[in-house]
């Protein structure tokens, strides 16, 4: 997909930069995949905010993906290709060869009209899905699978991919977008290519009103506010907080470790029991 930029008739036209949509499906969603989505505004079921910045943003739909891809050995079809307000990637309305259909995130370079393919041994073609034991060292994949049949958990932001680096056992070694590298089982799946809408990051969103229509709303720093509100408001004329950086409960904000070790946990547990 292409950019379009906005000549500069008014201020918040002058830096937008947005992606170009017009080559993507321009009717409704499939009604069959789309169910209705609330927006929490951040509220839990008393009422009370806990998560910050969150506003009520435009109505959307919520269109169910197929992260499993197990229909095997049946081809489908890309149908049409659409925009997806729940995510950064475009999707994809495939139907395959018994005439179920189902959404997918879009791979790059895939077509209308485009066949693709799920199960074990088959071509090396952009968005066909198989486990990683069949992909050879090198190629781009994404949506892949952290456990087998556990549905596809990483790499599937718009214009994300990761590659296969070599095999360990029965491990496949994979470096992520990030520079991270992971041992996966090689049982579990993932797709050829990489993710659609590459041109996401380059996005300019030009005015605030656009971030509120997403449901986000402006951040306040905590020096800026009064005590009641948060630990660093208060004091006379501009003040730094006067202690070190802490959320809104006073939980430290620069490092503090909050992870729980589950395993030192049971062994303590289960040492406590034997003492009894």
């Amino acid at each position: 997909m292409s950019l379009k930029i906005f000549k500069s008739y008014t201020k918040s036209t002058r830096g937008t930069v947005l992606i170009d949509r017009k080559k993507l499906w321009k009717g409704k969603s499939l009604k069959s995949l789309t169910h209705g989505q609330h927006s929490t505004g951040g509220r839990n079921n008393l009422g009370r905010i806990t998560s910050r910045r969150r506003g009520a943003g435009h109505k959307h739909k919520f269109r169910v993906i197929d992260f499993y891809r197990k229909k095997d050995d049946l081809k489908a079809k890309v149908e049409r290709i659409e925009y997806d307000p729940n995510r950064s990637a475009f999707v994809a309305l495939i139907k395959y060869e018994d005439g179920i259909m189902s959404y997918i995130l879009t791979p790059n370079k895939i077509k209308i009209g485009d066949e693709i393919v799920s199960g074990r041994n088959k071509e090396i073609k952009i968005g066909n899905c198989m486990q990683l034991s069949d992909i050879p060292t090198g190629t781009d994949i994404h949506n892949i699978e952290l456990s087998p049949k556990g549905g596809a958990k990483l790499v599937r932001s718009a214009g994300a991919s990761a590659q296969i680096l070599g095999t360990d056992d029965n491990y496949c070694i994979i470096k992520l977008n990030s520079g991270e590298i992971r041992k996966i089982i090689n049982t579990a799946r993932a797709t050829i290519g990489s993710v659609s809408n590459n041109d996401h990051k380059n996005i300019k969103i030009g005015k605030a009103g656009r971030n509120r229509w997403k449901g986000k709303r402006p951040s306040v720093r905590g020096v800026a506010m009064n005590p009641v509100d948060h630990p660093h408001g208060g004091g006379e004329g501009k003040t730094s907080g006067g202690r070190h950086p802490v959320s809104p409960q006073g939980q430290s904000a620069k490092g503090l470790k909050t992870r729980k070790n589950i395993m030192t946990n049971k062994y303590i547990i289960s040492r406590r029991k034997k003492r009894k």
